[in-house]
């Protein structure tokens, strides 16, 4: 069984999280260029062991689709193409900015490390993996 790499994307930038190897712990990995992402997923999959990847799925509060989903489908579709022995999954992502900006400030993070917005997408992309991980543990 492997990690478990759940992506946050934007049109800019893509935070990524990832769980240990025993599924426990979710943790912010990096933030990546997202014209570089898949480029990177590839690196990293050669490093380690991924068995299934986490992508945000952007939705409306009414549940409709976002405006990023016309990015995201395309990109969940190149990922099981080039990936087929992953499972790769959607996770609502509903709130997890400002998940992400309140655990930020109840962390202590000073003014100006709160600006960083290549953080706020890590810690955006570890909230979408700690959820999916709940909700599976939750399942049984």
């Amino acid at each position: 069984m492997g990690r478990i790499l759940a992506i946050d994307y934007g049109t800019k930038r893509t935070g990524i999280a990832v769980s240990d190897p025993l599924r426990i712990i979710a943790g912010a990995l990096e933030t990546v260029e997202t014209k570089g992402l898949e480029r990177w997923l590839a690196a990293y999959f050669a490093r380690e062991e991924v068995s299934t990847v986490v992508v945000g799925k952007p939705v409306r509060m009414n549940g409709a689709p976002s405006e990023t989903w016309r990015f995201v489908e395309p990109l969940v579709a190149r990922l099981r193409r080039a990936w087929p022995d992953k499972e790769v999954v959607l996770y609502d992502e509903r709130f997890t900015s400002v998940l992400a900006h309140r655990a930020m400030l109840q962390s202590g993070i000073g003014r100006m490390a709160r600006r960083d917005k290549a953080l706020v997408d890590r810690i955006s992309a570890t909230i979408i993996l700690q959820g999916y991980m709940e909700w599976c543990a939750a399942r049984g």
